[in-house]
């Protein structure tokens, strides 16, 4: 059964001539067959640009819509560090910030086990949206891969946002070393009985890999002595049972106020505004062996490049803040910020590095 509106279309398209306004009869026009191709390729086209205008708004509409959305809820950053570590305190200190800015709460997860494996491989799982993001040091994060498998991948496995901070390493002495200076230091070495002993807060740590590359770069025979901590290490190294330590101005102020310890020299590009007249390892004569000395916060692979944009841009922005860098420099840390893809050749450049230095050396995860 064919309804009115049907019928009206198949007497149309049977030739049965339609009526005009008054009532009168048209005779039918001959139809050309060339109209019913014109026809059809009007129509194709116009489906055709339908079909693009369509996918032109929705791209239009989706495509902001990440970053005009995000951040509507708690963000969470993981830090692989204890609780009152430099690390810890820096990342709470950004945090804050940056939560006031975007106008949404930022907690602080510590996950301190593994050697910050167990908070990089966390995040890595994490959805990639932009509300789970990892904080680390750069010496922590790149090794632990480098001395045995790891249930992450620091290249592959994330999406970098920004740099946060740079951990100056001073090489101090107790006040009562022979050594007054790094060329003083390394000459003893070279004389003493079993080497230079260095006190470290554990294997794989800044300190340890940077005082094994300079003995590499400078032959002078040192023993590594790893602690649980750079608690013990101070106490040691105060009494004189280690000779040196490379240890965070944070870790080593204290003491060397308290006029305990002495400070040969920092590992920086340039001087350190609280102690101006601490030479560079390279005015040391000692080159550049900076490891992985810088921070910085990533998100899970695979986030939005419009998140990763909009996090960048609020971590730089509170890398400008007068009173974030007024309480980094305090603590003896230097503020730094960079692009995404900055960053991510960082990572990739550190990644090699320590792969070549801790194979050298051969160290392996305990």
């Amino acid at each position: 059964m064919v309804s009115g509106l049907d019928k009206g279309y198949a007497g149309f398209d049977n030739g049965a001539p339609p009526r005009n306004g008054i009532g009168l009869s048209r005779p039918a026009a001959k139809k050309d067959p060339r109209d019913s191709e014109i026809i059809r390729r009007e129509e194709t086209m116009n489906w055709h640009s339908l079909i693009l205008c369509g996918l032109a708004v929705a791209l239009t509409v989706s495509g902001p819509a990440w970053g005009q959305d995000y951040p509507n809820r708690q963000i969470t950053i993981l830090v692989g560090i204890a609780a009152g570590g430099i690390t810890d305190v820096t990342t709470r200190q950004y945090a804050a910030v940056v939560s006031k800015n975007i106008d949404q709460n930022i907690i602080i997860e510590n996950r301190p086990v593994a050697g910050g494996a167990v908070a990089a491989a966390s995040v890595q799982g994490a959805a990639p949206d932009g509300y789970t993001l990892l904080s680390v040091v750069g010496s922590q994060f790149c090794s632990v891969p480098a001395m045995a498998p790891a249930p992450y991948d620091p290249v592959k496995g994330f999406a970098p946002i920004s740099l946060t901070f740079r951990l100056p390493t001073l090489l101090v002495v107790p006040m009562d070393s022979p050594a007054k200076t790094v060329a003083e230091l390394l000459a003893w070495g070279k004389t003493k009985t079993g080497g230079l002993l260095l006190g470290s807060p554990g294997a794989g740590t800044p300190g340890h890999l940077l005082a094994a590359k300079i003995a590499l770069a400078t032959n002078t025979p040192i023993q590594y002595i790893h602690y649980r901590g750079g608690a013990p290490v101070m106490a040691d190294l105060i009494t004189g049972r280690v000779d040196f330590s490379l240890a965070s101005f944070n870790s080593a102020r204290s003491n060397m106020d308290a006029k305990k310890l002495r400070a040969l020299a920092v590992d920086a590009e340039t001087r350190l505004p609280a102690l101006p007249d601490i030479p560079t390892l390279i005015e040391a004569g000692l080159g550049a062996h900076r490891v992985a000395d810088w921070a910085g916060v990533l998100a899970p692979a695979g986030t939005p490049t419009a998140i990763v944009d909009r996090l960048n841009r609020e971590f730089v922005r509170a890398a400008h803040t007068p009173e974030l860098i007024a309480k980094l420099t305090e603590n003896g840390n230097i503020v730094a910020s960079s692009t995404p893809q900055e960053m991510s050749r960082l990572v990739a450049n550190e990644v090699e590095n320590m792969e070549q230095l801790i194979k050298i050396i051969g160290l392996k995860a305990q």
